[in-house]
């Protein structure tokens, strides 16, 4: 028997195809989405076309879900756009589709959803955050900025939906070994601007260094399943090397030194 209805969105790959199958083992019903048609896995996972950009795409992707399974009951909201870039050198254009699909895209696919967990007077929702919605993160400031957005967004809507019986937590992990980091968008203009190079070259070496030591994925995965277990989940979920640790430090240690602190790997 189902353990319920879960929608995962951007399970073609990464942690959404790693959530998507720890679900399906756990007993799941799991629908998973990708930006392209897919066909559903060999275990299971049942791939649905969704673009997190069109009201209509999501509207149609919910709607067939819900007709097919009955309940929605589990959402995570995984899927987005990875982008890296000095934020003078970043055209706001980029910026406007990075919130468009990371932020708005969110809003979207819940708002879709809410409804039928509204109507079940259940449901769990959780979103794919990052440490770098706890910190801003040089190279990769905007992506910063839309982290931050989802963690206040997730917040207060957390405490506006816990009285219905609808509850909601962000994860917070670190660097996990993706092929999110190949799929990255990286800003540059024609001609750089000079006065960054130093730092670029700084930048880019810490990140495909952080990148190749990052932890395994299934971490990330399973933490899902925690938090999908918890009669009381919290919130917030650090996840992998040093994540709890470099929230504390932000919380507690001085500003100045703090700054100081991430200041360093901008050294070549």
């Amino acid at each position: 028997m189902s353990k319920g209805t879960a929608l995962v969105t951007g399970a073609s790959e990464g942690f959404g195809r790693q959530i998507a199958e720890r679900l399906i083992r756990e007993g799941y019903t799991v629908y998973g989405t990708s930006r392209r048609s897919q066909p559903d896995t060999p275990t299971g996972v049942r791939m649905r076309v969704l673009e997190l950009t069109s009201a209509d795409s999501i509207a149609a992707c919910v709607q067939g879900i819900v007709t097919e399974a009955g309940s929605i009951d589990v959402l995570i909201n995984n899927a987005g756009r990875f982008h890296m870039g000095l934020i003078e050198e970043t055209p706001v254009e980029e910026v406007e589709l990075l919130f468009q699909t990371n932020f708005l895209g969110v809003a979207r696919v819940t708002n879709a959803v809410l409804p039928v967990m509204r109507r079940q007077k259940r449901g769990r929702i959780v979103i794919m955050g990052s440490l770098a919605g706890v910190v801003g993160v040089s190279g990769m400031g905007y992506t910063s900025a839309v982290k931050h957005a989802l963690e206040g967004y997730a917040e207060a809507l957390r405490i506006e939906l816990e009285p219905l019986g609808i509850l909601v937590s962000i994860m917070q992990p670190s660097y996990f070994r993706t092929d999110i980091y190949d799929r990255r968008i990286t800003s540059g203009q024609e001609t750089p601007i000079a006065d960054y190079d130093a730092i670029r070259t700084a930048l880019n070496r810490s990140l495909e260094a952080d990148n190749a030591q990052g932890g395994d994925p299934a971490r990330v995965a399973d933490k899902v399943l925690t938090i999908l277990q918890s009669s009381a989940p919290r919130l917030r979920y650090p996840v992998g090397k040093d994540a709890a640790l470099l929230v504390r430090l932000k919380r507690y240690m001085p500003e100045a030194m703090f700054l100081r602190g991430m200041r360093a790997r901008l050294k070549g």
